[in-house]
């Protein structure tokens, strides 16, 4: 079987096209015969070598697969059943999705839910689930477009795209903040921001709190913006924090958390309950469904292509969302 496989070399870690024995796949009781996977910032630096993603090596590269079930001991699953998985450490301890069997513990299995189908749920994948996933904790925790327009940081990437539509068809007011101001302004109001701002708008020039100005957040970012936008979000609002693009660090006071109530709401959505992932992929079959699901993922490649999409997602020249074809 074919599978992109994550090696150490001279270089350090680096993805490597390879034919290995289905029977060399870490451990699981559901085999899945891979349809599509997707490309994430994520598999851009385990495949590139830009960030030491999987743990142990060598393992399959790609945090995201949809296929059919090939075989299965567990009884949830039987053949021929449609099926995707996504987190749940694949391309970390497991063998990942950019090979053509992928094999994991029926736990980490979801059935592919009725609206969608196998292309869109890799069009959507990690990317997808997580917008929708931080727009659940974000309502869960009582958030509601009355109390505001929502920021949207790393606007321009594929979580930043699905989330700003997503709130949009939600009844929010999203406001993408991205640095591409003049490159993806347009894209990003067809897709429902209400407004486009760089992240600079956002400094509070070392105050720990500025005006109420927004209803909540989602952010991509962290660091100093992360710190900033905390300070201008609404009584009881929510930021809901996905990624650490800028920084690691925050660098902020409790202010705004005991004399606003804001809340600050991690989203982990490699190991996020199966419950959940069961009524997120439901929304995402639903209500959350991109109107412009195949324009935010415009483009699909075979795995002989995936090295490329990744360079050019480390250089910071890709946007949207790209699916990978493994077998028709």
């Amino acid at each position: 079987m074919k599978a992109l496989r994550i090696i150490d070399t001279d270089d350090g870690p680096r993805g490597r096209l390879d034919e290995i024995e289905q029977s060399a796949l870490t451990e699981g009781n559901v085999i899945i015969k891979a349809r599509y996977s997707s490309l994430n910032y994520k598999d851009a630096l385990a495949i590139t070598g830009a960030g030491k993603i999987a743990r142990q090596r060598p393992l399959n590269a790609g945090i995201d697969v949809a296929g059919v079930v090939e075989s299965s001991d567990d009884d949830r699953f039987a053949c021929g059943d449609e099926v995707l998985v996504t987190g749940w450490l694949l391309s970390e301890t497991r063998d990942g999705g950019l090979a053509e069997y992928v094999r994991v513990p029926a736990d980490c299995v979801t059935r592919l839910p009725a609206g969608l189908t196998l292309w869109e749920s890799m069009a959507l994948g990690t990317a997808g689930f997580t917008a929708a996933m931080a727009i659940k904790r974000m309502r869960d925790n009582f958030q509601r477009p009355e109390q505001g327009p929502i920021l949207v940081t790393g606007a321009a990437g594929g979580v930043g795209n699905f989330a700003i539509e997503m709130l949009a068809q939600a009844g929010f007011a999203p406001i993408a903040v991205t640095r591409r101001v003049e490159a993806q302004g347009e894209w990003l109001s067809e897709l429902g921001a209400t407004d486009v701002i760089a992240p600079e708008t956002l400094d509070l020039g070392g105050r720990p709190m500025g005006s109420e100005s927004y209803g909540g957040a989602i952010d991509a970012l962290g660091g100093s913006v992360l710190a900033d936008m905390l300070g201008q979000i609404v009584q009881f609002g929510n930021v809901a924090a996905i990624g650490l693009a800028a920084s690691p660090k925050l660098d902020t006071m409790v202010l705004p958390f005991i004399l606003r109530g804001v809340s600050l709401l991690g989203i982990n959505s490699v190991e996020c309950p199966s419950q959940w992932r069961a009524a997120i992929w439901s929304d995402l079959a639903a209500e959350l469904k991109p109107a412009h699901l195949d324009q935010i993922a415009a483009q699909t490649i075979g795995l002989d292509q995936v090295h490329d999409v990744c360079d050019a997602i480390i250089a910071g020249e890709h946007a949207g969302r790209t699916v990978v074809e493994i077998a028709r």
